[in-house]
Protein backbone atom coordinates (compact mmCIF):
# COMPACT_ATOMS: atom_id res chain seq x y z
CA UNK A 1 0.00 0.00 0.00
CA UNK A 2 1.12 3.74 -0.68
CA UNK A 3 1.83 5.78 2.18
CA UNK A 4 0.03 8.65 2.86
CA UNK A 5 -0.10 11.89 3.90
CA UNK A 6 -3.18 13.85 6.18
CA UNK A 7 -4.26 16.75 4.65
CA UNK A 8 -4.90 19.31 7.17
CA UNK A 9 -5.95 22.19 4.97
CA UNK A 10 -9.44 22.10 5.81
CA UNK A 11 -10.50 25.29 6.01
CA UNK A 12 -7.59 27.22 4.36
CA UNK A 13 -9.79 28.75 2.02
CA UNK A 14 -11.75 30.74 4.64
CA UNK A 15 -11.34 34.93 4.40
CA UNK A 16 -9.43 36.95 6.52
CA UNK A 17 -12.40 38.84 6.51
CA UNK A 18 -11.57 40.55 10.02
CA UNK A 19 -8.22 41.43 9.37
CA UNK A 20 -8.01 43.05 6.12
CA UNK A 21 -9.04 46.66 5.28
CA UNK A 22 -12.51 46.93 2.97
CA UNK A 23 -10.86 49.95 1.67
CA UNK A 24 -8.35 47.61 -0.18
CA UNK A 25 -9.95 44.57 -2.45
CA UNK A 26 -8.34 41.30 -1.09
CA UNK A 27 -6.72 40.11 -3.93
CA UNK A 28 -4.22 43.38 -4.01
CA UNK A 29 -3.08 42.03 -0.64
CA UNK A 30 0.43 41.26 0.53
CA UNK A 31 0.63 37.34 1.57
CA UNK A 32 2.22 37.36 5.23
CA UNK A 33 4.71 34.93 6.18
CA UNK A 34 6.80 34.65 9.15
CA UNK A 35 10.16 32.36 10.50
CA UNK A 36 11.77 32.43 14.15
CA UNK A 37 14.92 34.27 12.41
CA UNK A 38 16.09 34.18 8.30
CA UNK A 39 15.57 30.73 7.75
CA UNK A 40 12.35 31.23 6.20
CA UNK A 41 13.80 33.19 3.65
CA UNK A 42 14.25 29.99 1.51
CA UNK A 43 10.72 29.30 1.86
CA UNK A 44 10.35 32.79 0.67
CA UNK A 45 12.89 32.63 -2.30
CA UNK A 46 10.76 29.69 -4.01
CA UNK A 47 7.53 31.82 -3.44
CA UNK A 48 9.23 34.84 -4.57
CA UNK A 49 9.86 32.78 -8.07
CA UNK A 50 6.92 30.95 -8.55
CA UNK A 51 4.33 33.31 -7.75
CA UNK A 52 6.28 36.32 -9.09
CA UNK A 53 2.87 38.95 -9.32
CA UNK A 54 2.10 38.45 -5.51
CA UNK A 55 3.81 40.54 -3.13
CA UNK A 56 4.99 39.27 0.53
CA UNK A 57 5.55 40.49 3.67
CA UNK A 58 8.06 38.67 6.24
CA UNK A 59 8.32 39.16 9.75
CA UNK A 60 11.63 37.27 11.24
CA UNK A 61 11.48 36.43 14.88
CA UNK A 62 15.39 37.21 15.27
CA UNK A 63 14.88 38.79 18.84
CA UNK A 64 13.66 35.62 20.29
CA UNK A 65 15.16 33.06 17.98
CA UNK A 66 15.96 29.79 17.92
CA UNK A 67 12.13 28.48 18.77
CA UNK A 68 13.32 24.71 18.16
CA UNK A 69 14.45 24.38 21.63
CA UNK A 70 11.31 25.75 23.14
CA UNK A 71 8.19 24.49 24.61
CA UNK A 72 4.68 24.00 22.59
CA UNK A 73 2.67 26.21 24.50
CA UNK A 74 5.77 29.12 24.43
CA UNK A 75 5.45 28.99 20.59
CA UNK A 76 1.91 29.20 20.32
CA UNK A 77 2.29 32.22 22.38
CA UNK A 78 4.83 34.00 19.51
CA UNK A 79 3.04 32.75 16.93
CA UNK A 80 -0.33 33.76 17.74
CA UNK A 81 1.49 37.11 18.62
CA UNK A 82 3.48 37.23 14.66
CA UNK A 83 0.04 36.26 13.13
CA UNK A 84 -1.93 39.07 14.85
CA UNK A 85 1.10 42.02 14.20
CA UNK A 86 1.16 40.70 10.01
CA UNK A 87 -3.10 40.57 9.38
CA UNK A 88 -3.85 43.71 11.52
CA UNK A 89 -2.03 45.33 8.64
CA UNK A 90 -3.63 43.39 5.80
CA UNK A 91 -3.04 40.21 5.00
CA UNK A 92 -4.89 37.68 2.00
CA UNK A 93 -2.76 34.61 3.46
CA UNK A 94 -0.71 33.76 6.04
CA UNK A 95 2.49 31.23 5.61
CA UNK A 96 4.06 30.11 8.72
CA UNK A 97 7.74 29.50 7.47
CA UNK A 98 8.76 27.49 10.63
CA UNK A 99 8.52 24.24 10.91
CA UNK A 100 8.67 23.98 15.32
CA UNK A 101 6.04 26.69 15.13
CA UNK A 102 3.99 25.19 12.22
CA UNK A 103 4.17 21.85 14.31
CA UNK A 104 3.23 23.60 17.39
CA UNK A 105 0.70 26.13 16.51
CA UNK A 106 -0.69 25.40 13.03
CA UNK A 107 -4.15 23.82 14.04
CA UNK A 108 -5.04 26.64 16.40
CA UNK A 109 -3.83 29.50 13.95
CA UNK A 110 -6.33 28.25 10.93
CA UNK A 111 -9.05 27.42 13.95
CA UNK A 112 -8.41 31.44 14.51
CA UNK A 113 -7.51 32.48 11.13
CA UNK A 114 -8.68 30.37 8.72
CA UNK A 115 -6.47 31.24 5.61
CA UNK A 116 -3.16 29.66 6.84
CA UNK A 117 -0.70 27.60 5.26
CA UNK A 118 2.41 26.04 7.60
CA UNK A 119 5.38 23.65 6.41
CA UNK A 120 4.57 20.16 7.30
CA UNK A 121 1.90 18.85 5.13
CA UNK A 122 3.44 20.65 1.94
CA UNK A 123 6.82 18.53 2.75
CA UNK A 124 5.23 15.19 3.96
CA UNK A 125 3.25 14.74 0.64
CA UNK A 126 7.05 14.87 -0.81
CA UNK A 127 8.72 12.40 1.22
CA UNK A 128 6.00 10.12 0.77
CA UNK A 129 5.67 9.97 -3.02
CA UNK A 130 9.53 10.18 -2.88
CA UNK A 131 10.35 6.55 -0.70
CA UNK A 132 10.75 3.44 -2.06
CA UNK A 133 11.37 1.24 0.98
CA UNK A 134 9.15 3.03 2.99
CA UNK A 135 11.86 4.54 5.59
CA UNK A 136 11.79 8.24 5.77
CA UNK A 137 14.41 10.23 8.06
CA UNK A 138 13.53 13.61 9.52
CA UNK A 139 16.16 15.89 10.68
CA UNK A 140 14.38 19.10 12.85
CA UNK A 141 14.89 20.44 15.54
CA UNK A 142 13.89 19.43 18.70
CA UNK A 143 10.56 20.83 19.31
CA UNK A 144 9.54 19.66 16.16
CA UNK A 145 10.50 15.91 16.79
CA UNK A 146 8.88 15.96 19.85
CA UNK A 147 5.22 17.41 18.59
CA UNK A 148 5.52 14.52 16.12
CA UNK A 149 3.91 16.36 13.76
CA UNK A 150 5.71 14.70 11.09
CA UNK A 151 4.09 11.25 12.84
CA UNK A 152 0.63 12.32 12.74
CA UNK A 153 1.44 13.82 8.99
CA UNK A 154 2.43 10.73 6.97
CA UNK A 155 0.81 7.26 7.27
CA UNK A 156 2.28 4.07 5.67
CA UNK A 157 5.93 4.80 6.19
CA UNK A 158 8.22 4.53 9.12
CA UNK A 159 9.73 7.75 10.40
CA UNK A 160 13.27 7.87 11.15
CA UNK A 161 13.30 11.37 13.55
CA UNK A 162 16.37 12.96 14.95
CA UNK A 163 16.60 15.77 16.97
CA UNK A 164 19.25 18.66 15.49
CA UNK A 165 19.41 21.02 18.76
CA UNK A 166 22.92 22.69 17.10
CA UNK A 167 22.52 22.86 14.26
CA UNK A 168 20.27 25.63 13.17
CA UNK A 169 22.10 28.08 15.57
CA UNK A 170 24.99 26.99 13.79
CA UNK A 171 23.97 28.15 10.19
CA UNK A 172 22.35 31.16 11.47
CA UNK A 173 25.87 32.45 12.56
CA UNK A 174 26.47 33.31 9.31
CA UNK A 175 29.76 31.73 9.59
CA UNK A 176 31.15 30.07 6.39
CA UNK A 177 30.69 25.86 6.68
CA UNK A 178 32.85 24.61 9.56
CA UNK A 179 34.41 21.62 10.33
CA UNK A 180 32.29 22.01 13.47
CA UNK A 181 29.02 22.09 11.58
CA UNK A 182 30.53 18.91 9.01
CA UNK A 183 30.80 17.04 12.18
CA UNK A 184 27.58 17.81 13.55
CA UNK A 185 25.52 17.32 10.42
CA UNK A 186 27.97 13.74 10.01
CA UNK A 187 26.60 13.00 13.59
CA UNK A 188 22.75 13.69 13.39
CA UNK A 189 22.86 12.03 10.04
CA UNK A 190 24.39 8.65 11.43
CA UNK A 191 21.64 7.20 13.02
CA UNK A 192 19.29 8.06 9.34
CA UNK A 193 21.89 5.96 7.37
CA UNK A 194 21.81 3.00 10.32
CA UNK A 195 18.57 2.75 9.46
CA UNK A 196 18.60 2.44 5.80
CA UNK A 197 16.07 5.57 4.96
CA UNK A 198 15.75 6.67 0.96
CA UNK A 199 14.25 9.78 1.67
CA UNK A 200 15.03 12.28 3.81
CA UNK A 201 13.37 15.50 5.45
CA UNK A 202 15.03 18.30 6.08
CA UNK A 203 12.54 20.05 8.56
CA UNK A 204 13.78 23.29 9.29
CA UNK A 205 13.61 26.04 7.04
CA UNK A 206 17.49 26.91 8.07
CA UNK A 207 18.98 23.91 6.71
CA UNK A 208 18.23 23.34 2.88
CA UNK A 209 21.48 26.42 3.37
CA UNK A 210 23.29 23.60 3.89
CA UNK A 211 22.20 20.90 1.65
CA UNK A 212 25.16 20.10 0.01
CA UNK A 213 27.01 18.80 3.83
CA UNK A 214 23.94 16.93 4.52
CA UNK A 215 23.97 15.10 1.04
CA UNK A 216 27.61 14.47 1.65
CA UNK A 217 26.67 12.76 4.86
CA UNK A 218 23.57 10.58 3.46
CA UNK A 219 24.88 9.38 0.32
CA UNK A 220 23.85 10.31 -2.89
CA UNK A 221 21.22 7.87 -3.40
CA UNK A 222 19.26 9.05 -0.49
CA UNK A 223 16.63 11.83 -1.66
CA UNK A 224 16.07 14.90 0.26
CA UNK A 225 13.26 16.67 0.27
CA UNK A 226 12.79 20.43 1.48
CA UNK A 227 9.96 23.07 2.02
CA UNK A 228 10.70 25.53 -0.26
CA UNK A 229 8.75 24.36 -3.89
CA UNK A 230 6.06 22.19 -1.94
CA UNK A 231 5.08 25.04 0.47
CA UNK A 232 5.19 27.49 -3.04
CA UNK A 233 2.59 25.27 -4.75
CA UNK A 234 0.91 24.81 -0.97
CA UNK A 235 0.20 28.57 -1.32
CA UNK A 236 -0.71 29.19 -4.67
CA UNK A 237 -3.57 26.11 -4.42
CA UNK A 238 -4.60 28.29 -1.07
CA UNK A 239 -4.80 31.44 -3.20
CA UNK A 240 -7.93 30.20 -5.25
CA UNK A 241 -9.85 33.30 -6.51
CA UNK A 242 -7.68 35.93 -4.11
CA UNK A 243 -4.81 35.07 -6.56
CA UNK A 244 -3.57 38.76 -8.01
CA UNK A 245 -2.83 39.80 -11.57
CA UNK A 246 -0.19 37.44 -13.46
CA UNK A 247 0.73 40.04 -15.41
CA UNK A 248 1.95 42.51 -12.55
CA UNK A 249 5.71 42.36 -11.25
CA UNK A 250 5.10 41.73 -6.75
CA UNK A 251 6.98 43.54 -4.43
CA UNK A 252 8.33 42.18 -0.69
CA UNK A 253 9.30 43.91 1.97
CA UNK A 254 10.93 42.77 5.22
CA UNK A 255 10.48 43.44 8.86
CA UNK A 256 12.41 41.61 12.25
CA UNK A 257 11.96 42.00 16.03
CA UNK A 258 16.15 42.03 16.12
CA UNK A 259 19.09 44.46 15.02
CA UNK A 260 17.86 45.31 11.16
CA UNK A 261 21.28 45.41 9.90
CA UNK A 262 22.01 41.90 10.88
CA UNK A 263 18.69 40.76 9.65
CA UNK A 264 19.72 42.56 6.54
CA UNK A 265 23.22 40.62 6.54
CA UNK A 266 22.29 37.48 7.27
CA UNK A 267 19.11 37.45 4.99
CA UNK A 268 20.74 38.57 1.66
CA UNK A 269 22.67 34.84 2.14
CA UNK A 270 19.24 33.12 2.66
CA UNK A 271 17.46 34.67 0.01
CA UNK A 272 19.70 35.10 -2.55
CA UNK A 273 18.14 38.51 -3.79
CA UNK A 274 18.49 41.83 -2.50
CA UNK A 275 16.62 42.69 0.56
CA UNK A 276 16.45 46.84 0.85
CA UNK A 277 15.06 48.29 3.81
CA UNK A 278 14.21 46.29 7.31
CA UNK A 279 11.64 47.39 9.53
CA UNK A 280 12.00 46.52 13.43
CA UNK A 281 9.42 45.58 15.31
CA UNK A 282 8.20 45.04 18.92
CA UNK A 283 7.21 42.01 20.30
CA UNK A 284 5.19 42.04 23.42
CA UNK A 285 5.75 38.03 24.62
CA UNK A 286 9.60 37.58 25.33
CA UNK A 287 10.81 34.41 25.55
CA UNK A 288 10.23 32.52 28.90
CA UNK A 289 13.21 32.20 31.23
Amino acid sequence: MAPRVRDERLGCRRRLSLRTSPAVPQRDLPIAMFDSGVGGLTVLHECLVSLPHEDFVYLGDTARFPYGVREAEELRAFAFELAELLLARGAKLLVVACNAATSAALPALRERFGNVVGVVTPESQLAARATRNGHVGLLATPATVASGAYERALEGVTLHAVACPELAPLIQSGEEVSQELVDRVEGYCAPLKAAGVDTVILGCTHYPLVRPVIQRALGRGVRIVSSGQAIADAVHSALGDMENDQHRRGDYRFMCTGDPEEFRRLGTRFLQLPLGEVERVNVQRRAVA
